[in-house]
């Protein structure tokens, strides 16, 4: 799982059919600390996340696929959660 921010969307008007009816979200990466890391994704929304939310964001291709239930799907990056809060504790 990766932390990560919504910054915008991603606009295709050519595109497979898995992704009809879906938002393509660009995603700043975090660090433990929601501080930005550096990097980005495009990651397919599973959830109705929007620009300026934390989210989770699962990269890797095949949970990806499990979770669309679709075995074929060319996605490996998808939003699965919108972060409520983060707390960070030291030991």
């Amino acid at each position: 799982m990766i932390l990560a921010r919504i910054t915008g969307s991603v606009v295709s008007t050519i595109h497979h059919p898995i992704v009809d009816g879906r938002k393509l979200l660009l995603a700043e990466r975090l660090d433990q600390n929601g501080k930005p890391s550096g990097g980005y994704l495009i990651a397919m929304d599973a959830i109705g996340a929007g620009k300026g939310e934390t989210v989770l964001v699962l990269d890797e291709g095949n949970g990806a696929r499990q979770i669309l239930d679709d075995p074929d799907a060319p996605v490996r990056s998808l939003v699965v959660g919108i972060v409520d809060a983060l707390r960070i504790h030291s030991d």
